[in-house]
C-alpha cells in the first residue's frame, strides 16, 4: 500500500486528507521538475526579464492573494538584497481596493503575479488596474493553471510572460502547498542571480535534505499535534517574517479557526505582540544561519526558554544547539533563502497533523462553505480615477 505522511492511503481518504498528504508530501519530486522547468525555459525568460533588471528605474511588485501573496512576502527581502533596487510586496487585494496609493504610473513596473488557479477576481482585477494606470508595465506570471486567465493573458499580450510550475502543483486540497513552495522557490531561482547549473545544485540539494525530513520528523510532528495548544504563534526575522506569514496562516486554515495563529518577527514580537503567549500557546522560531541575524532570533529564544509561560516552545535551526525541542536541519549551506523550504515543510506538517487530530478533514476542513479554496463572493468595480 502506498503511504504519505505515515498513513495508507485508504485511511487518508477516509479522512478527507489524500490530497493534502500528497500535495505535501510531493514538493521534493515538483521542485526537481521545476529545474527542469527553469532550465528548458531560461533562455525565453531570460530574453524577457534581463532586459528589465537592466533598467535602474524599475520597480518590482509581487503580488497575490492569500497565500499567493505571502509567496512574496517571503520572498522580497531575499531578492531586494540582490538587486539593490526597488522590491515590493503588495497583495492584489490592495493593489484592487486602492490601487492609486500603490501604483505610481510614471514609474516602470515590473508586476509578478503569484496564483494556483489564476482565476481569482483580484489577481484577475490587478493585473488589468496596472495596464491601465501604469504607462510602462509588465507582467511575470508564475501559475499553477495553464487554463487560467492568467495564462491566457499571457498568450497574447507582448507585455507579459507566463511560466507554468509543475505538474501537479496545482492543489486540489483546500491549502496551498506544493503550489505556494513551487512559486516562491521559482521566484528565488528567476530573480535572486544565477545559472541554471547553479539553481539545479540549490534545488537537488534541497529536495533531499526536505525528503529525509519528511520521514525524520513524522513521529515529532504527531507528538507535537496532540499536545492541546489552541494558539500558535510562528517567529522569523527578514524574509521568514513573511515565511512565519504562510506558517501560520497553515495551521489557521486547516484547524478551520480552532487554533488562532499570529506570526511577527523576532524583534518585532517584543512590541505588544508578545501578549499573544500563553499556557495555551505554542511558539515556533524559523532560525536564520547569518550570524548577525541569528544574535536576534537566539536572544528571544532564550527569553522565551527564560519566561517559561508557553504550553511548548520549538526552533527549526541549520544549526546544532545544545537545547531541547529544537529541530536540527544540518548545514545545508545555501544561504537562508533556501532554508524556507524545510521550515515551510515542517509547518505544513503540523497543520495537516493538528487537522487530523481535531478530526478534521485536511482537504475540507470547512465543508459548509464559509470559505472556499478559489474565493467567492468578490465584486470587482469599475476604476475611473485618474492620477
Amino acid at each position: 500500500m502506498t503511504a504519505f505522511l505515515g498513513y495508507e492511503r485508504s485511511w487518508l481518504e477516509q479522512h478527507n486528507g489524500i490530497h493534502t498528504a500528497q500535495e505535501i508530501s510531493h514538493q521534493p519530486r515538483l521542485w526537481r521538475a521545476l529545474a527542469t522547468i527553469l532550465e528548458q525555459s531560461y533562455n525565453q525568460l531570460s530574453a524577457f526579464i534581463d532586459p528589465l533588471l537592466a533598467r535602474e528605474d524599475l520597480r518590482i511588485i509581487l503580488t497575490g492573494a492569500g497565500t499567493s501573496a505571502f509567496v512574496g512576502d517571503a520572498a522580497a527581502p531575499f531578492i531586494q538584497a540582490g538587486l539593490r533596487f526597488q522590491v515590493e510586496s503588495i497583495p492584489t487585494t490592495d493593489l484592487v481596493s486602492n490601487p492609486e496609493q500603490y501604483l505610481d504610473p510614471s514609474r516602470p513596473t515590473l508586476l509578478v503575479s503569484y496564483a494556483r488557479s489564476g482565476n481569482s477576481p483580484e489577481s484577475v482585477a490587478a493585473v488589468a488596474l496596472a495596464d491601465q494606470l501604469v504607462e510602462d508595465c509588465y507582467h511575470l506570471f508564475l501559475t499553477c493553471n495553464g487554463d487560467g486567465e492568467l495564462s491566457r493573458y499571457a498568450e497574447n499580450a507582448k507585455n507579459a510572460c507566463c511560466l507554468l510550475m509543475p505538474e501537479g502543483s496545482n492543489d486540489k486540497s483546500f491549502a496551498m502547498t506544493s503550489s505556494f513552495s513551487c512559486m516562491l522557490m521559482s521566484t528565488l531561482t528567476l530573480l535572486g542571480g544565477g545559472t541554471p547549473q547553479q539553481w539545479q545544485h540549490q534545488i537537488n540539494a534541497t529536495a533531499t535534505l526536505c525528503e529525509a525530513k519528511i520521514e525524520q520528523w513524522q513521529a515529532s510532528i504527531k507528538s507535537l499535534a496532540t499536545l492541546p495548544y489552541q494558539r500558535l504563534v510562528v517567529l522569523g526575522s527578514g524574509g521568514f517574517a513573511g515565511l512565519a506569514r504562510e506558517a501560520s496562516l497553515k495551521s489557521l486554515e486547516l484547524s478551520a479557526g480552532k487554533v488562532m495563529t499570529t506570526f511577527d518577527s523576532s524583534l518585532g514580537f517584543r512590541h505588544g505582540p508578545k501578549f499573544s503567549i500563553n499556557e495555551q500557546a505554542l511558539v515556533i522560531q524559523l532560525l536564520s544561519s547569518d550570524s548577525y541575524t541569528r544574535q536576534y532570533d537566539l536572544d528571544l529564544f532564550h527569553e522565551i526558554r527564560r519566561d517559561n509561560q508557553t504550553l511548548a516552545h520549538v526552533a527549526i535551526s541549520e544549526f546544532a544547539m545544545s537545547e531541547s525541542d529544537v529541530f536540527e536541519l544540518g548545514q545545508l549551506g545555501l544561504g537562508d533563502q533556501w532554508l524556507c523550504f524545510p521550515f515551510i515543510l515542517f509547518c505544513q506538517m503540523l497543520a495537516f497533523e493538528k487537522s487530523l487530530q481535531l478530526g478534521l478533514g485536511p482537504d475540507n476542513p470547512c465543508p459548509t462553505g464559509e470559505v472556499n479554496r478559489v474565493v467567492q463572493g468578490v465584486t470587482i468595480y469599475p476604476f475611473n480615477y485618474s492620477f
